[in-house]
């Protein structure tokens, strides 16, 4: 048998699966959430149907992802890990040609496709930081040092993180804390350490709330004031600060065990066909209140046993990997999953503040998708390089 057909054969199939499965769903879900949003009467008389075009879209993405992937998952990661520096180099850049667009959401198109930079940047900087924790120390062991460990972090996670914000991204900036959390735990952080940037973390909460955030977001302390009113049972303006949080909380709580189906009609009492649901960024932010409201909560414990499965394979995958960037490499990648599928899916049922970030497998849109590709393609080299050398360690 032949290195690669064992490398083949080798890889972690559950975890194929289950992201395919994630995968299907969530075109068939674009389909039905993208369905209001106008095109051309080419593109209609083309693919039919608005949802249709979109559907079509987000499986040509999959088709360039699956490349990622696969390459990914069949090259070593130790050799991938040498990219770290050039890949954050080139989307620090590209962000800051970003910032220069004339675009809302600082987009940037490179032969005829669209994507954000923003979620490059994530990718680049989880690779950087696995890369330089276990690259640095074999140096001098003066990088090895909790101080350096904690500051090659905060270098890392801070600079997209302001760059970001100053875009106005709240969402994908708070991303980064989750990420920076868990490396600073995963990457050996002493827990002293951990607790006095905890207690500097709180101090500078106010500071952070109301001088730094109305600086770089003019919706975001709106956002959050509105969600703490809504929380406390206090009344909003659904009609205006309130009418996402409000419609989208609605669509998920009405729809009971079945929901009221795929594509349902203004008649079959679909809040997402009277257009209640945000129809601009239903495909994308809030997708998952079209999935509750159209399949129900058992639509909705689907997605999540199978957002729950991929996590717990997360763990096994970090626990046999071999070496510190590889188990630094799952646990970044798992925590900016975890980041992204808590805050889409809790803003959704009034958990968390509304932001516009996207749901993994499921949000329509290039960047973020290849950056899923790409985070589960490694996650799957590591695993079989895993089990390789736990089945060695047996042997012996």
């Amino acid at each position: 048998m032949t290195p690669f057909l064992k490398r083949i054969l080798g890889m972690n199939w559950v975890l194929v699966f289950v992201m395919y499965g994630l995968l299907i769903f969530g075109v068939f879900m674009i389909e039905s959430a993208a369905r209001h949003i106008p095109v051309s009467k080419d593109i209609l008389n083309q693919y039919g149907s608005d949802g249709a075009y979109f559907a079509t879209m987000q499986k040509q993405w999959i088709l360039l992802g699956s490349v990622a992937y696969f390459g990914a998952a069949l090259v070593d990661y130790r050799w991938i890990r040498w990219l770290g520096i050039p890949f954050y180099v080139v989307s620090m850049a590209l962000m800051v040609m970003a910032m220069q667009q004339d675009d809302a959401v600082h987009r940037l198109s490179v032969f005829g496709l669209t994507f954000q930079p923003a979620q490059l940047g994530i990718s680049s900087g989880i690779l950087l930081i696995a890369w330089l924790l276990q690259g640095l120390p074999k140096l001098h062991r003066w990088f090895g040092a909790p101080f350096m460990r904690i500051g090659i972090i905060g270098v890392i996670s801070a600079v997209p993180f302001l760059m970001v914000m100053k875009m106005g991204d709240m969402g994908s900036a708070l991303v980064w804390i989750p990420v920076s959390i868990v490396a600073l735990l995963i990457g050996g952080a002493p827990f002293r350490y951990l607790s006095f940037m905890a207690l500097i973390g709180a101090g500078m909460l106010p500071l952070l709330y109301f001088i730094a955030l109305p600086l770089v977001s003019e919706r975001g302390p709106q956002r959050i004031e509105t969600w703490l009113r809504m929380m406390q049972g206090q009344e909003v303006d659904i009609s205006n600060e309130g009418y996402a949080p409000h419609n989208i909380s609605m669509a998920v709580g009405k729809a009971g065990w079945k929901g009221v189906g795929w594509k349902a009609t203004e008649e079959q009492g679909s809040l997402h066909a009277k257009a209640f649901i945000p129809k601009d960024t239903a495909h994308n932010d809030y997708i998952f209140a079209v999935i509750a409201e159209e399949l129900g909560f058992r639509g909705s414990l689907l997605l999540l046993t199978a957002f729950a499965l991929l996590l717990i394979q997360g763990l096994f995958i970090a626990f046999y990997s071999r070496d510190m960037c590889g188990r630094l490499l799952v646990c970044l990648i798992m925590a900016l999953f975890f980041a992204h599928v808590f805050e889409s899916i809790g803003m959704c049922v009034l958990l968390m503040p509304i932001t516009g970030i996207p749901l993994p497998f499921f949000s329509y849109g290039g960047s973020f998708m290849l950056s899923c590709w790409l985070g589960i393609g490694l996650l799957l080299r590591i695993s079989s390089e895993g089990r390789g050398a736990r089945v060695g360690e047996l042997a012996i």
